[in-house]
């Protein structure tokens, strides 16, 4: 009996420095666990914080490329708009001359039947340009405007209140929204 009781102390003395070492296993492998499990939170964040700034630099490059779009919409759409401005700018110098030519008084039956073909091909030229939404600009007898009239010169009239424009030099003319020509004119000092 007193040789089973011995085995039994060496077996537990024996189990103790085992356990004492799994103790220490477990807790070494516990420890390297919490390593590689605290390096993967921070390989995480990381991962997140690089899929955060590529998803912010994505939306921008998208807001950027929306912002893009508007901004050639809008000039394209303004380009068209005004597309027939500088035609119009052309013709112009073309109207104020059948003006001066339809103007003129005492002339001779030959001229007269001329004259008659120039008010026709102007008359066709003012058609052209209304139906393109040129209009001329309303000055005489109105209040200066610099935004629709050019002052060329002023001249006092008493019976006309101060600003008011007397004579029209040269016709100003608007296309669609925009002044394509101010007009020239005289006004009330």
């Amino acid at each position: 009996m007193e040789r089973k009781e011995e085995m039994k102390n060496e077996e537990v003395e024996n189990l103790e420095p085992n356990e004492n070492e799994e103790k220490e296993k477990k807790e070494e492998t516990l420890k390297v666990e919490e390593k590689k499990k605290s390096k993967k939170n921070k390989n995480d964040l990381e991962l997140l914080e690089k899929m955060k700034s590529l998803e912010e630099e994505t939306l921008r490059a998208k807001a950027d490329l929306i912002n893009y779009r508007k901004r050639k919409d809008e000039e394209v759409s303004y380009i068209l708009k005004y597309a027939n401005a500088d035609i119009i700018m052309l013709l112009l110098p073309v109207i104020d001359n059948f003006e001066r030519v339809i103007s003129k008084e005492n002339l001779s039956d030959e001229l007269k039947s001329y004259l008659e073909g120039f008010k026709l091909i102007y008359n066709n030229l003012l058609d052209i340009l209304k139906a393109n939404d040129v209009k001329e600009i309303d000055a005489l007898g109105k209040e200066f405007d610099p935004v629709y009239h050019q002052s060329v010169t002023t001249r006092k009239d008493e019976e006309k209140p101060s600003g008011t424009v007397l004579e029209v030099y040269q016709k100003g003319y608007t296309y669609k929204d925009k002044v394509l020509r101010p007009a020239m004119v005289i006004i009330n000092e």
